[in-house]
């Protein structure tokens, strides 16, 4: 029998989408989150149990998962949310997905493997557009050059963002970039590398991003050096650059809640008709020490689309098999092709 499960952060722009989506499979998630009022009336519109509660007290969200086997967490900011989070499922034995695409969350996920593999269940952050993609192109490349040591990833979307994902990118700002270096993840200052890439749609000016590929690509691969980038016109780069000189400000707690409150205000994910004209361009390069170069391309839906389909094919297939539990990223869990399997997307070829 299925287990029964839940979508946290349901009330939210992407969440709500899945929940939609979800009940429209027959798939009959509980939804839940902390807005009651808003939870209660998507519950009561889909026909769906509802369950209203925050992430604070431990032992109140352990009660809240008693008969959950599966929590896909949509709920971010996920430097706050995804810990208490993977806590209580772990100590109730099921299954954590969700769609963060922050570095520090897949680490810290990474490191409660054993504890997963003990108590049976799988952790596997970033099931949507973070990072099920780029996870499948890095996975591709590592199979196609298996003595890489060297991989970029990137991609080419022009979607707005959600209220989540714009708050995110905030709290990205602040820290600055990241790139993994010789098995260790750096810090780097922003647009710390910039370059010419196709990324299938014609060369474009890009430039490195803190993504969270910088964690799962190695988790992925084992290729000890990654690096992820977007397209940037000259200015947008010039821009980025300068914002390394304000990055106290821009971290500072008040300027952060100030912003973060504007974008809650005004900032309104793309609806259904803008994200099917807006599609992806997924890219990626693995290279060798003697300088053989492979290069993997990919066209996908839009990066919320993908993440309402790539994340309902998780939950699917954990609802349906029984992996051992542990830490996974989405390509080793479900395999390299995931992304060809989704809806919008095309075939992932390499050259």
């Amino acid at each position: 029998m299925p287990v029964k499960w839940m979508i946290y952060g349901a009330n939210g722009y992407t969440g709500e989408l899945i929940a939609r989506e979800a009940q429209r499979r027959g798939l009959n998630p509980i939804v839940a989150g902390r807005n009651k009022l808003r939870i209660e009336a998507l519950g009561a519109e889909l026909g769906l149990e509802t369950r209203c509660f925050g992430l604070d007290d431990s032992a109140a969200l352990g009660r809240e998962l008693k008969g959950v086997g599966l929590v896909l967490h949509c709920a971010g900011p996920f430097s706050a949310t995804a810990r208490p989070m993977i806590e209580a499922c772990l100590s109730m034995q099921c299954h954590y997905l969700d769609i963060t695409g922050e570095i520090s969350v897949f680490e810290y996920a990474q490191a409660q493997h054993e504890r997963a593999r003990q108590a049976g269940c799988v952790v596997c952050p970033g099931v949507g557009f973070d990072v099920i993609p780029t996870d499948c192109v890095a996975a591709t490349l590592k199979e196609v050059l298996p003595d890489a040591t060297h991989l970029a990833l990137g991609f080419d979307s022009r979607s707005g963002f959600s209220p989540g994902t714009a708050k995110t990118s905030v709290e990205g700002l602040a820290q600055g970039g990241k790139v993994r270096r010789d098995g260790r993840i750096v810090a780097v200052p922003l647009a710390y590398s910039v370059r010419k890439i196709d990324f299938g749609g014609g060369e474009k000016l890009a430039m490195t991003i803190p993504w969270g590929d910088v964690s799962t690509a190695w988790y992925t691969t084992g290729i000890p050096n990654i690096e992820v980038f977007i397209p940037g016109s000259p200015g947008m780069i010039a821009n980025a650059k300068r914002a390394n000189y304000f990055r106290w400000l821009i971290g500072w707690p008040p300027l952060q809640r100030a912003i973060k409150q504007r974008i809650a205000q005004k900032v309104k994910g793309p609806d259904e008709t803008l994200r099917a004209q807006q599609p992806t361009f997924v890219w990626g390069e693995a290279r060798n020490a003697a300088g053989v170069v492979r290069t993997a391309r990919i066209k996908t839906a839009n990066g919320y689309s993908l993440t309402i389909t790539g994340s309902l094919a998780v939950v699917e297939h954990l609802r349906r098999e029984q992996p051992a539990g542990g830490a996974y990223t989405p390509s080793r869990l479900l395999g390299p092709d995931l992304v060809t399997k989704l809806p919008g997307s095309g075939e992932l070829s390499v050259t």
